[in-house]
């Protein structure tokens, strides 16, 4: 049996944007361990899944697939939003 987490995609750190930050994502957990290839070096593995990434509007939608396709799953709830609220003449002090 397989198992997926379902979780809230963060904002990337790079970015002032927050765009496809309110999609929740369902993953499956790897089912087996990464092994160097060796003619290339690169880590890979024979499970498929680990390529598989689903979006879904909200956290009830993604349960309601994986309950009905039978995947076993674990809700990771978004972290909290902090904002740092500073001026610009906060720089020059």
């Amino acid at each position: 049996m397989t198992t997926a987490r379902i979780y809230q995609q963060p904002k990337n750190a790079m970015q002032s944007g927050r765009a496809r930050t309110q999609d929740w994502v369902l993953e499956f957990e790897p089912a087996e361990a990464k092994q160097p290839d060796p003619l290339t070096g690169w880590a890979g593995s024979g499970d498929t899944r680990q390529q598989l990434r689903l979006s879904f509007p909200s956290a009830e939608a993604a349960i309601a697939y994986a309950t009905r396709e039978g995947i076993d799953y674990h809700v990771i709830p978004a972290p909290e939003r902090t904002l740092k609220l500073q001026a610009y003449a906060d720089n020059f002090r």
